[in-house]
């Protein structure tokens, strides 16, 4: 027994040196820390199984090449912006309220993302209706079709787009199709074979290409971006799966936001959408950013609509939480109200604060996230920040009629953000995410008027609905919210 004693304090003294210096060797803001201190010590040996799965950051090369290509695209964007905007017709000055003047501003010094007017928006919170567009625009392409999702399934809503974008490459339109590996298992080499034989192309986002080589469930491709013939593009939460468009008993219906954009916006989603490729494929497959393929003369779709918005990206190739910075802003800069639409609630303090300091401050603030999990740890532990903020006189509202997917936030019914940012730590700074922040209340109107539609379909979480909750449940809240760090 003593050797067998003395050979367990050796392991256990052995693995605590081994995590001290697994976790301390990369530099992480110290909640993140303590998390992983906490699992890798308390877990012996299963806890680095955990850590090569979720906790290993990105090497220096891969941030090197987003980082290289991110600073080629920003340089071709604002080629073209000089060529096409002698007259200001991609640049209209930025709407006159002071909340969307600095909001405009902080995306101009941390993100390069310009306000790009004269777009028209569609709406579409049911994924049926979505998909029906989008499938109607990419059978009317006659350029390219560009195309960016988190995920793609290899199920009926996955063919069917497949068989789209097949159809046009036999045309000759030119295809490009970026997804990520983990979000799409199921989808990948075979799934698009008969895309590339009929002279498409489909590729894995570069942190993702090598699944089972690179084992991890960080630095996801979390963007869903579509650009056809620089005249029509998509943005938002949907992503391209039977259970999207509420084919899965297990989730009913699938609610999500989603944005069809017809307008000068469209070309910051292509130079998104190229920055991502370029940095996927060798150099000599790269597109080109072609800068002096849009002048005055030929921006075809420059007065459309009215709308006004940034694009706006952030990833681990950045020390910027940019998106999240804009959540904060716009926060901050309530007079009115802030409602927030997110499937993941797992703030980090400065968004948990800017929330409880808006509502202290006597602002309408609404919170609505699922009555139902998709990711068990992830949901309790939305469950207990979600309780933890009614109590600051937060409105929380769970819904119940299906899966609530969307990402979106409204302040003052005048600016709004919807893209694919949950409101948690992995969107703030894990993934690669993409929202559109738009300057137009007819927008905002129709954003609040969805809002008040769910809440009808939404148990408010009041006193009594926390203290009917037992011990095992309210257990297993604190004990996700212990690793919210690094969920």
């Amino acid at each position: 027994m003593s050797l067998v004693s003395s050979l367990i304090v050796a392991i256990l003294v052995l693995n605590t040196l081994a995590a001290i210096f697994t976790v301390l060797r990369e530099v992480r803001d110290i909640p993140t820390t303590w998390a992983w201190l906490m699992v890798l010590i308390f877990l012996p040996v299963i806890g680095f199984g955990l850590y090569l799965f979720a906790g290993r950051g990105l090497s220096a090369k891969k941030v090197r090449a987003i980082q290289t290509e991110y600073h080629r695209g920003v340089k071709a964007f604002v080629a073209m912006q000089k060529r096409a905007n002698t007259h200001g017709q991609l640049l209209p000055a930025a709407v006159a309220s002071p909340a969307a003047k600095e909001l405009t501003t902080l995306f101009l010094n941390t993100a390069n993302a310009p306000v790009l007017g004269s777009n028209d928006v569609t709406l579409y919170f049911d994924g049926e209706k979505k998909f029906a567009a989008l499938f109607a625009d990419i059978d009317a392409a006659t350029d390219h079709v560009f195309i960016e999702y988190y995920t793609i399934y290899a199920d009926q809503l996955g063919t069917e787009l497949r068989d789209h974008l097949i159809a046009k490459a036999k045309a000759g339109v030119e295809v490009k199709v970026l997804y990520d590996a983990w979000g799409s298992m199921g989808a990948g080499p075979k799934f698009w074979a008969p895309l590339l034989e009929a002279g498409g192309k489909a590729e894995a986002y570069f942190s993702s290409q090598h699944l089972f080589l690179d084992f991890r469930l960080n630095y996801r491709l979390h963007r869903k971006v579509v650009v056809i013939d620089d005249e029509v593009g998509y943005i938002g939460g949907f992503n391209v799966g039977d259970q999207y468009v509420s084919r899965k008993p297990k989730f009913g219906f699938w609610r999500d936001t989603h944005l069809r954009i017809v307008g000068n916006t469209v070309y910051a989603l292509k130079m998104q959408f190229l920055m991502d490729w370029n940095a996927t494929v060798p150099d000599d497959q790269a597109e080109p950013y072609a800068t002096d393929a849009i002048t005055r003369e030929n921006v075809r779709v420059a007065h459309v609509g009215a709308t006004p918005m940034q694009i706006v990206a952030s990833g681990p190739d950045s020390n910027a939480q940019q998106i999240k910075y804009g959540y904060v802003k716009m926060i901050a800069s309530a007079t009115k109200s802030v409602w927030l639409q997110t499937p993941y609630l797992i703030p980090d303090d400065t968004a948990m604060d800017a929330l409880i300091t808006a509502a202290l401050a006597g602002i309408d603030v609404r919170v609505m996230v699922p009555d139902m999990p998709d990711h068990p740890f992830i949901f309790r532990a939305t469950q207990y920040y979600a309780n933890y903020l009614s109590r600051f006189g937060i409105k929380v509202y769970h819904y119940q009629h299906g899966f609530l997917h969307a990402k979106t936030l409204i302040v003052d019914d005048a600016i709004a953000s919807v893209g694919s940012a949950n409101f948690d730590i992995r969107s703030f700074k894990l993934n690669f995410e993409v929202n559109a922040f738009v300057y137009d209340e007819a927008i905002a109107h129709q954003l609040t008027a969805a809002f008040e539609a769910d809440q009808k379909e939404s148990l408010f979480l009041s006193a009594a609905v926390i203290r009917s909750q037992g011990r095992w449940l309210r257990f297993k809240q604190y004990a996700s919210r212990l690793l919210s760090p690094i969920l």
